[in-house]
């Protein structure tokens, strides 16, 4: 992989019309949960992984299906460093609760487009377009 491209896996979330977001400590903007895969380690394996560590959820096997691949400008990185994020969505089990990096979790909605990422954006306009992000 390009190393102007930071490839990533997120996870897609929606509750009520709302889109599950996260934001890092020390950070402004919400991004969608997820993460790097380590070696060898499939999209959906690294997903469970990194959502589990974030969020403290352990996302359901059988429930997980793609969303599409989404890319845009990396926040806070210099240049023309893109993020590439493969999304799935998946049900989950357990009580969401902030862990690792991450400070806060919240549910958004496309009224809240300016707090999220230049990636997440995108993803939380395909949503809105499809009736599904409020």
């Amino acid at each position: 992989m390009n190393a102007s491209v930071i490839d990533k896996v997120a996870w897609i979330c929606m509750e009520n019309g709302r889109l599950l977001a996260v934001r890092s400590k020390g950070k402004a903007l919400f991004y969608l949960p997820g993460g790097k895969r380590e070696p060898g380690e499939s999209d959906e394996a690294a997903l469970r992984r990194e959502v589990e560590e974030e969020l403290s959820v352990r996302l359901l096997p059988d429930s997980i299906a793609p969303f599409g691949v989404f890319s845009a400008k990396a926040d806070g990185k210099a240049g023309g460093v893109q993020v590439r994020m493969t999304c799935l969505t998946a049900r989950h089990e357990g009580e969401l609760a902030a862990a690792s990096e991450i400070e806060e979790w919240a549910w958004l909605s496309a009224a809240d487009r300016d707090r999220m990422s230049a990636a997440s954006r995108l993803i939380a306009d395909r949503l809105a377009e499809r009736g599904e992000l409020k």
